[in-house]
């Protein structure tokens, strides 16, 4: 159309007047019939991450072209799989503002801002990202950084109601994307690493109001139990845990099932995460890095899976969960598929939570197999006996073998598409840890010997794995670690963005690279394909974003804005230059080597989580390196008395003294003198 806006005009017009995210039960359940719309973040209650669409495939790929960009205006990463009905795309940008965005143009429809508190970014492990919004009935729904669960009108962004599903005291937030089961919103909630309790809560779609919580880790025995359940949980654990918190925070992954009628809920890891810390004499922890089956009306346990009893490594089980209906051993099983941080690939009888089979899709130091007789590790050691004297080389790392990036499955190939990876951590604890909430706190002994193991290189790369066979099919090394979430269609292909700025096109049965096109930035959300007046799109929202992205240091290229990227055959858009970095100008080094480092040990108990490691930003946060000549001049205020609260920087005079907080800053004039010569840590 050559008026835009007069196009988006159009649009918001049909969508008000047809009714505007007309979702429903129904109507998900019976997704995979309706291939031009993405209703939920898997696309369907199953989560397959699979499109039908094929007039993108592998013969006409080559003719992919931009067709629009979305603009957030920040670097902020972005980790949200954006929503499409009827035309109209539904996503999340920075700071948890919600989009209603024509997804024929691009254009702007409407956009909500709940006005986080950005200082609450101190209180989450890895930025502000939101991994997308949920539809229903006409309403837009998004859990946001400070614990709400906020119900937006499809039509015209209006606030219908909002919930604060947290204590606002303690260090809650939520990351992951809402899912709306039988007229329920259902959502989780993170802040493990901060001493809170992980738990999973059901509202009224309607009301707001609350139906249901599912409590994934106990509390103080003396305060009495929720419920049978918790009680029986609780019969796991030993010491006080409770005064840790414990975690278990269900912060991305579920999945339904309409015919069993069951949700699933992937849970985190323990806190802090040393289990001889969380929990003396042992215990398998329920229900830590589980998978959990419960009644999507009540809340009502129904079974669980438990991958690593006893967490101990921050082996988190809520990276995505698959539904499919598998040919195995002759028979046909309603299975639940499964790639968690800890390295092996499940496959779980989804009606009763019996392991089927198990295998490491990546090398793995810290058990030796998955005894199919008893479902259960059979660790090594000594990976599960670290401690405050002698580092312990663990691998898969923390970053995990397979981490929040989604994996797509295609029932075409019979394969699932894995963003895989090969990390270490060198793991310690200390021997007593007091609890201490509001700040982050895995216990690490920072004075123990380094492991003695060599570290083996970081890999990342696209897995093809076949989940009957349970052995990989073909792959694509990447340059690095860190690679995006996937998106497999019946075009037989397989996209995926890479940590090296590219968007990139395979071979689904192959994995030939078939198209790629330089984005400027990292793509680490879940791609999505619909479609328009007959026309296809395939849509990604890049931003780089994560752990890695903050701490990891990756290269300046990764400075485009955060924005949506949608393609499609014969797109022609361009992307507009990346904005230079500014000036390196520090001034004059006046510090003793002495307090730069102490400003270097202060900086790397604290600020690297956000700034990255030796102030080598990744690009989602301001590289420290370049701060102008007034933030140099303001930093003690900014640090310690919140003068960019409203821009993220939360105030850290609880924390720092007017000594810490300039050997801090002299610590980041000498890297950023080391810079400027070249010089390396």
């Amino acid at each position: 159309m050559r008026y835009p806006l007069l196009s988006a005009l159009l649009a918001l017009a049909c969508a008000q007047a047809h009714g505007a995210a007309n979702v429903d039960a129904k109507r998900i359940t019976a997704a995979g019939s309706d291939p031009a719309n993405w209703l939920t973040t898997g696309r369907t209650y199953h989560e397959e991450r699979f499109s039908p669409l094929t007039a993108i495939n592998d013969k006409t790929v080559a003719k992919l072209g931009l067709a629009w960009y979305h603009d957030f205006g920040s670097t902020i990463g972005l980790e949200a799989t954006p929503l499409v009905a009827d035309g109209v795309m539904y996503t999340s940008g920075v700071w948890n503002i919600l989009h209603a965005i024509d997804a024929k143009t691009g254009k702007s429809l409407w956009s909500y801002d709940p006005q986080v508190p950005r200082h609450w970014m101190r209180y989450m492990c890895c930025g502000p990202a939101n991994r997308g919004p949920a539809l229903w009935r006409g309403k837009v729904f998004e859990g946001t950084i400070d614990g709400r669960l906020i119900a937006v009108d499809a039509a015209t962004g209006k606030l219908v109601w909002s919930v604060q599903t947290t204590d606002t005291s303690k260090p809650y937030s939520i990351t992951g994307a809402p899912r709306v089961v039988n007229g329920k919103v259902i959502i989780g909630n993170g802040g493990a690493e901060f001493g809170v309790r992980g738990y999973v809560t059901a509202y009224d779609a309607e009301t707001g109001k609350q139906v249901w919580r599912f409590w994934i880790v106990p509390g103080n025995p003396a305060h009495g139990f929720e419920d049978k359940t918790v009680e029986m949980a609780a019969k796991t654990w030993r010491g006080e845990w409770w005064t840790y918190g414990a975690g278990g925070n269900a912060w991305d992954a579920f999945a339904h099932d309409p015919a069993l009628n069951l949700l699933y809920i992937a849970t985190g890891n323990g806190a802090p995460w040393s289990r001889d810390l969380r929990s003396p004499g042992g215990g398998d922890n329920l229900f830590l890095s589980s998978i959990v089956a419960v009644r999507p009306d009540t809340g009502e346990y129904v079974w669980h899976y438990q991958e690593v009893p006893g967490e101990n490594w921050d082996y988190t089980a809520v990276q995505q969960m698959t539904l499919a209906d598998l040919q195995i051993d002759g028979k046909q099983r309603k299975v639940l598929l499964h790639a968690p941080k800890n390295g092996f690939f499940y496959v779980i009888d989804r009606t009763n939570g019996k392991l089927i089979s198990a295998n490491n899709f990546v090398p793995v130091n810290w058990a030796s197999h998955i005894d199919l007789k008893t479902g259960r590790p059979v660790e090594l050691k000594p990976a599960n006996s670290y401690d405050d004297k002698q580092a312990s080389l663990v691998y898969p790392a923390h970053f995990g073998a397979h981490n929040w990036p989604p994996m797509s499955y295609s029932p075409n190939t019979g394969l699932v598409y894995i963003p895989a990876q090969e990390t270490s951590w060198p793991y310690t604890h200390a021997k007593e840890m007091p609890p201490w909430r509001m700040n982050w706190n895995t216990a690490f002994a920072t004075n123990a010997k380094p492991a003695t193991e060599p570290a083996p290189p970081l890999k990342g790369y696209l897995t093809a794995w076949d989940p009957v066979k349970q052995k990989e099919a073909w792959r694509v090394d990447h340059a690095s670690v860190w690679n995006g979430g996937t998106l497999a269609t019946a075009g037989n292909l397989v996209f995926q963005g890479a940590a090296d700025g590219r968007f990139v096109a395979y071979g689904a049965d192959s994995g030939r690279k078939l198209w790629e096109m330089p984005i400027q930035t990292g793509a680490m959300a879940g791609p999505i394909s619909y479609s328009v007046d007959g026309e296809q799109y395939v849509a990604v929202a890049a931003g780089w974003s994560g752990s890695i992205a903050i701490i990891g240091g990756m290269a300046p290229t990764h400075r485009a804005t955060s924005r949506i990227l949608a393609f499609k055959l014969g797109g022609t858009t361009a992307l507009p230059p990346v904005p230079p970095m500014p000036p390196l100008a520090p001034p004059p080094q006046t510090a003793s080597k002495e307090v730069i480092a102490r400003g270097a040990q202060l900086y790397g108990a604290t600020c690297r989580l956000c700034h990255g490691l030796n102030v080598e930003s990744g690009g989602m946060t301001p590289d420290l390196r370049y701060m102008s000549a007034e933030t140099h001049k303001a930093f003690k205020d900014i640090v310690l008395y919140g003068a960019r609260a409203k821009d993220g920087m939360a105030p850290f005079a609880d924390m720092f003294s007017e000594q810490d907080a300039d050997a801090i800053h002299a610590y980041i004039i000498d890297r950023a003198h080391a810079a400027r010569t070249g010089a390396s840590q």
